[in-house]
């Protein structure tokens, strides 16, 4: 076809080149530590680079710097889930956490049943079936699913 640019040559003419891409991801690097987090040293100026980003931000859920802010949060998270992995926590345990937060005892729980009712589940002689779960969230005002134990993703 004659006076056609192909769409490749199309594509070379709308993108101007850009100088000396890695040197400004060197310097990105440098200030940011985005690419690993392999110290605490690295982990705390990252902290401080996305406190700095979140404050730029503010509410504004379109800003430019938000790409930037999903790429601290994850290295930070990488870095903690390796450093510091949290143990599975079962309904029981949020239980048992939620009443020394509240200040309850096990006679505070009439909502699960009986005080028997009450000391077996406490004991772990007992599961929390969906009744007591229901109940639990709506007393605490969280998710039910605090209180229902961890499925492991199939891969």
């Amino acid at each position: 076809m004659k006076g056609t640019t192909t769409s490749v040559n199309a594509t070379k003419e709308r993108i101007p080149p850009r100088p000396n891409l890695l040197s400004k991801w060197l310097d990105v690097v440098k200030i940011v530590s985005v690419d690993r987090i392999r110290s605490d040293a690295d982990y705390d100026r990252a902290t401080a680079v996305m406190e700095e980003v979140m404050a730029e931000i503010g509410r504004k859920k379109k800003h430019p710097l938000c790409g930037l802010m999903d790429i601290l949060e994850m290295r930070l998270r990488e870095y903690d889930d390796a450093r510091h992995p949290m143990a599975d926590v079962t309904g029981l345990d949020m239980l048992r956490f939620l009443m020394e937060q509240h200040g309850l005892r096990q006679k505070d729980l009439s909502e699960l049943g009986s005080q028997g009712v009450v000391s077996e589940i406490l004991a772990g002689k007992r599961e929390l079936n969906l009744r007591h779960i229901a109940a639990l969230a709506r007393r605490f005002k969280v998710p039910s699913e605090v209180f229902l134990p961890a499925v492991e993703a199939e891969e």
